[in-house]
């Protein structure tokens, strides 16, 4: 059966060997299959006839019936065009053409009952209609009206008359050729629960729909059948994984319980009791977890990975965690030290700067069994890094490690995979997770911690400028530090490190008697160490920096976060850059410094900066703005794969579509039975053609 559907379009009546060549190269279309997926990507609606007196410049497309009374050509060389008069008996339209003026006039008739169609536009007093499209009036148009198909097509192909219109008419032919072999992909109860059309009908209308109720079914049917395989793909290399590799089951509660009870510094939250629960149900499974914790900065992902470790150390086993830079490691280290050292945990830290003979002893130690935890950078996944036993593996900022460098940890044990947990404080809108890291299990700390003041945000322009440094000036005497951040953008790297420095100057002119530091991604890592340290010791008040700040560095007397030329940024990296404040109690305060004039699409990201603090809140913004293909790592995930579904507009039918196929693989796990053979002849088609899925994880 897919043979037929993979049968190549020059064999199709009507196009032969070389439309088929253009189709090819245009549109990257070579069989029957592809061609049928090639939908419109709007319809225009012939279902109304207007009369001429009723029509207005503001209208999108009219039709209308009539006839020709006059034309003539104005005009030479370029600006020569054909102008008719068109009437109906309310009225009458100018109708206009710039180009394929010969081939217009020899099918034009005066006096004939025609039907024209496009969009109306004033000139002056008049309304006119350029380039309309128009044919013939018959019976047949006047009873069948419709809505008519707009396909995506090329200018080259336009010069060979495959418009919108011509690859209607292959497609028309196509239609009636393939329908009748085009298999059902989905179970009838399905299909049933659902009222999904069947899949023969559903491509049918999507082509050319019989009404508006028809066309929204169809679009139904297949947005959620492009959802429903995609999601059962990632639900069944997650199955997979948990029935081939086994986990060890780490179920002790002892160290976990004293520490609850002895040395806990404050409350958890709702949210990150639910979190260390659904880490613990995975440990004690005796499945591998490979679980992503999502949460804002500031939500308190760190203590909940250690609470988690406790019960991987008191099961017999060894943890790690790896950070993607030296400093935020050693943040990590600092953070868990004290609580490591009153649970009577032997930590270590391990980065590319750790002595030779430090690195020995804790290789030693760490093979021995006697090393409890170890925090570090890559260098956790030198070869020489070897475990007695790895438990429980933590990766902060997941999206900083490649996939090759995530297996090598994975890889440590030689009889059996540690259990993973991912963290990332990068919100991920919930329909993007369910795609990208759709084969992990999810967990979202979507509560802040008590007593921790929202970070105020303001937006100012440049002539506000006086008025900011005024501000700067008093919260610094309060004792406060300020971050100023400049943008640097690989493209126009030379000018932005110029305005950086420029930047750095007016700051030492505006403070003359105050210690300033400058931190940028050019510099030696040995002179970025140094800055950032007299910016953590308090000898430095303000540290004019690009975007390298703004992953993990932990400044809580840092309570100031002005970010210059602010419409430069996008809103998930200003999230991130305002999280660097707002980490000790003092009330904090993010400054968004612009120009006055802005892109719709600037002040919508400034503006919802100011709005809110709820990262999952921004990130549903970011998605919107800048659609799932620019977003981290998607490009991985098959989401440009999709041919009708939008993840941003159809979030509800891609979360009954995920929802449906856990269902049905909760049943049958491996589409045994009768009624899922649909599903399985479907998933082993789409296996012929498919990327390495195995990327996504």
């Amino acid at each position: 059966m897919s043979g037929f559907f993979d049968t190549k379009i020059e064999y199709l009546k009507g196009v032969g060997p070389q439309k088929a060549a253009l189709i090819n190269k245009e549109l990257d279309i070579f069989t029957f299959g592809e061609m049928l997926q090639h939908y419109p990507f709007r319809y225009e609606d012939r279902t109304k006839f207007y009369k001429i007196s009723d029509i207005r410049s503001d209208m999108q497309q009219v039709q209308l019936i009539g006839s020709i009374y006059s034309m003539e050509t104005i005009g030479d060389g370029r600006k020569k065009r054909l102008v008719a008069q068109f009437r109906d008996e309310t009225g009458a339209i100018e109708l206009t053409w710039f180009k394929g003026i010969q081939w217009v006039a020899k099918r034009l008739v005066k006096g004939a009952p025609m039907v024209v169609f496009g969009k109306p536009q004033q000139f002056g007093r008049k309304i006119s209609i350029a380039h309309p499209e128009f044919e013939p009036l018959t019976n047949k148009q006047e009873k069948e009206v419709n809505f008519q198909p707009v396909y995506p097509t090329t200018e080259k192909l336009r010069s060979r008359y495959l418009d919108s219109k011509g690859l209607s008419k292959i497609l028309e032919t196509l239609l009636l050729l393939v329908l009748p072999k085009v298999p059902e992909t989905l179970p009838p109860s399905l299909c049933q629960t659902l009222s999904l059309d069947p899949k023969p009908l559903a491509l049918k209308e999507i082509h050319f729909p019989s009404g508006h109720q028809a066309l929204k079914k169809a679009l139904y049917r297949l947005k959620f059948e492009e959802f429903f395989f995609l999601q059962l793909r990632l639900l069944k290399m997650n199955l997979t994984r948990t029935e081939k590799f086994r986990g060890k089951v780490l179920d002790k509660t002892g160290l976990l319980t004293k520490f609850y009870k002895e040395f806990l510094p404050f409350d958890l939250t709702k949210a990150q009791k639910r979190v260390i629960r659904e880490i613990y149900n995975n440990l004690k499974s005796g499945l591998q977890m490979n679980r992503l914790v999502q949460g804002d900065v500031g939500s308190g992902k760190t203590i909940v990975a250690f609470i988690c470790l406790l019960v991987a150390v008191d099961s017999g086993f060894q943890t790690c965690l790896m950070a993607p830079t030296e400093i935020l490691a050693a943040q990590h280290y600092e953070g868990l030290k004290d609580f490591s050292a009153k649970m009577g945990l032997k930590i270590a830290l391990l980065t590319g700067s750790t002595s030779k003979k430090n690195r020995l002893i804790i290789h030693e130690a760490l093979k021995s069994g006697e090393l409890n935890l170890l925090v570090g950078t890559h260098a956790l996944l030198e070869d020489v890094v070897a475990f007695k036993q790895l438990g429980l593996a933590i990766i902060d900022e997941q999206h900083r490690f490649g996939v090759a460098q995530r297996a090598k940890l994975w890889g440590k044990n030689t009889d059996f995979y540690p259990h993973v947990l991912v963290m990332t404080a990068t919100p991920i809108p919930r329909t993007l997770a369910m795609t990208v890291y759709g084969d992990l299990d999810i967990s979202m700390i979507d509560e802040m911690p008590a007593g921790r003041k929202p970070i105020q945000t303001v937006h100012r322009y440049d002539k506000d400028r006086l008025k900011v440094f005024g501000f700067l000036k008093r919260e610094i005497e309060k004792g406060r530090q300020v971050y100023i951040v400049y943008p640097l953008i690989e493209d126009s790297e030379k000018i932005d490190l110029k305005s950086l420095m420029d930047g750095y100057e007016s700051i030492c002119r505006a403070f003359p008697s105050l210690p300033i530091g400058i931190l940028h991604g050019n510099m030696k890592p040995i002179d970025k160490d140094f800055e950032m340290n007299r910016f953590v010791k308090n000898e430095t008040k303000i540290m004019v920096a690009t975007t390298v700040i703004e992953v993990g560095v932990n400044v809580q007397n840092a309570s100031v976060m002005v970010i210059e030329n602010a419409e430069r940024f996008g809103l998930s990296q200003l999230h991130q850059l305002r999280g660097r404040v707002g980490r000790g109690s003092d009330q904090s305060y993010c400054i968004l410094m612009s120009k006055y004039e802005l892109s719709k699409d600037s002040r919508v990201r400034l503006d919802t900066m100011v709005r809110t603090n709820d990262g999952f809140e921004i990130a549903d913004v970011d998605l919107r703005l800048r659609g799932p293909g620019d977003l981290a790592g998607t490009q991985q995930s098959g989401l440009t794969d999709l041919k009708i579904a939008d993840i941003v507009k159809d979030s509800e039918i891609l979360v009954q579509a995920r929802a449906s196929a856990q269902s049905i693989l909760e049943k049958d796990p491996h589409l045994n039975s009768q009624e899922n053979k649909p599903i399985a002849e479907q998933l082993s088609r789409l296996k012929k053609n498919e990327m390495n899925w195995s990327r996504i994880s």
